[in-house]
């Protein structure tokens, strides 16, 4: 008499991943592109309740932009119960050149935004070099600015805390792949994974939009994003500055 033969259970399926299409990023500057901004970020926003800053960062001169500037695609997403991360593309097709945690809650940045107006800084601090003894200074790669891994971070002249640089992981890919069509917008996302610890059942929400990227130096940088409607003062301004 044959035994029966004992049959293991199916192997549990394996969840099906969004395959990426997003490409590496071009060495080149992009062309300059008209500078526009989307409504529908207001909208989103404009149930939660206003938050007065304390603005302490000087305006624009003039109310005008440098020349040396180039566009880029700019991405603030986090979980509404966790802090907003800020991607910077090359354009939505692209993997992220930059990925940095901000020291905010999604949905405090949500209030601020509220507002119509939110400023950004990004400060780090000038690390002296060990190795002078040698004359290599010339040779020796100085650290880019969007390459610094911390940074102290204010809105609106408050400061906020740290945050600090980091690799884009999958989740973040994921979101980005799922976005790679929308230029600007704003909106809610389900979760990615819904079995994420700490994150069940909280949405996605996101905020994409064209930046002018403005170049001061080697320790200052930019990110302008303007109003549609022709106003001088832009509607989000992210400075990155290196003291």
């Amino acid at each position: 008499m044959v035994e029966p033969q004992s049959k293991l259970p199916p192997p549990p399926p394996t969840p099906p991943t969004t395959p990426l299409s997003l490409v590496k990023p071009s060495s080149k500057n992009n062309k300059k592109r008209p500078v526009k901004i989307f409504r529908a970020f207001r909208n989103v926003f404009r149930s939660f309740p206003i938050i007065t800053p304390v603005c302490k960062l000087p305006s624009l001169p003039g109310g005008r932009l440098p020349e040396n500037k180039t566009g880029i695609t700019g991405t603030l997403f986090g979980y509404r119960k966790g802090r907003v991360s800020l991607s910077i593309q090359e354009n939505p097709g692209t993997l992220p050149n930059l990925v940095i945690d901000l020291a905010m809650q999604t949905n405090v940045l949500q209030k601020e935004m509220s507002l119509g107006m939110v400023r950004i800084a990004l400060e780090c601090e000038k690390r002296p070099d060990n190795n002078n003894s040698n004359n290599n200074n010339n040779h020796k790669e100085k650290t880019k600015l969007l390459d610094e891994p911390l940074w102290t971070m204010f809105v609106n002249g408050k400061k906020s805390g740290y945050c600090a640089k980091r690799d884009a992981t999958e989740e973040d890919l994921h979101l980005m792949e799922v976005l790679k069509a929308v230029s600007m917008g704003a909106g809610v996302l389900p979760p990615a994974k819904s079995d994420l610890e700490g994150h069940v059942d909280d949405e996605m929400a996101y905020m994409r939009a064209h930046f002018e990227r403005v170049v001061g130096s080697k320790d200052s940088e930019t990110l302008y994003m303007l109003s549609p409607d022709g106003n001088s003062e832009p509607e989000l301004s992210i400075f990155f500055v290196r003291i």
